[in-house]
């Protein structure tokens, strides 16, 4: 699925346009980093109401889940409120993807979802990290349906591919250079990675992508990438597009490195 707003990128613009007379907010990777959530959003919405006002969309670039502590809560928190100042859109990123597939009929793909930051969302949902081991994946299957709610597998699996906004398109991954945007794959849009940050190819629109950690944030010409790894940095960061202007903003508490 791909959502759409305004216009596409126009001929020959020096520079990527938002939507005319609408604002949009880019969210990096979550990663069930709750707490860093609620304060960017309420940094949002400061921001919002400072300006004039105009339609607002919150766009979640995907990964919402795993890695992080609290994925319950995350999931929980948009579910079931989303933000009432904008319309909020939610990317599929790679670990939403391994998430609802292991859980909606593919059990052999459960333990590469563990084992990449699957273990740590569903011990958000109270599974003892015990059972997580269990060889038996049919049973494991149960165990963890038994304790994720269907609903909020059902919201993960109903967040979109990319969301085109103006001169922009938003997507986890990237997108693959010299294929058009129509026809890029799923797979391409939550999973490529050295392909797409390697390449200088301009694309048909100027995209903003999550995946790949990125610190400190850096434009290029065709890309930029706000994942600035939450789960371990600390900071979730957020891009403000609003016509020809492109803002950061950030919330969370730098983790300390350490020395040794």
């Amino acid at each position: 699925m791909r959502a759409w707003f305004g216009r596409g990128p126009a001929s020959g613009a020096a520079a990527p346009e938002g939507s005319p007379g609408k604002r949009l907010y880019a969210i990096g990777d979550v990663h069930g980093c709750f707490a860093e959530l609620q304060a960017l959003l309420a940094a949002i919405e400061r921001d919002h109401r400072q300006r004039a006002a105009k339609p607002c969309h919150i766009v979640f670039l995907g990964d919402l889940v795993d890695r992080g502590p609290q994925s319950r809560d995350v999931v929980a928190l948009l579910r079931a409120s989303p933000p009432g100042f904008a319309q909020m859109h939610v990317i599929k990123g790679n670990h939403e993807e391994m998430m609802v597939r292991s859980l909606s009929g593919e059990p052999e793909l459960i333990p590469d979802w563990l084992k990449h930051g699957g273990r740590t969302c569903a011990i958000s949902y109270g599974v003892d990290p015990s059972i997580l081991n269990d060889p038996d994946l049919h049973r494991l299957e149960h165990t963890l349906l038994s304790h994720i709610p269907e609903a909020d597998i059902r919201f993960l699996a109903a967040s979109v591919d990319t969301v085109r906004f103006g001169d922009y398109c938003l997507v986890h991954a990237g997108v693959r250079p010299g294929v058009p945007l129509e026809a890029q794959t799923g797979r391409d849009l939550r999973w490529i990675r050295q392909e797409f940050l390697s390449s200088d190819t301009p694309h048909e629109a100027y995209i903003v992508h999550g995946h790949t950690i990125s610190e400190p944030v850096a434009f290029r010409p065709n890309r930029v990438g706000i994942d600035t790894g939450a789960y371990q940095s600390g900071i979730l960061t957020a891009l403000r597009i609003e016509g020809a202007e492109r803002e950061l903003l950030a919330a969370g508490t730098p983790v300390a490195a350490s020395v040794g």
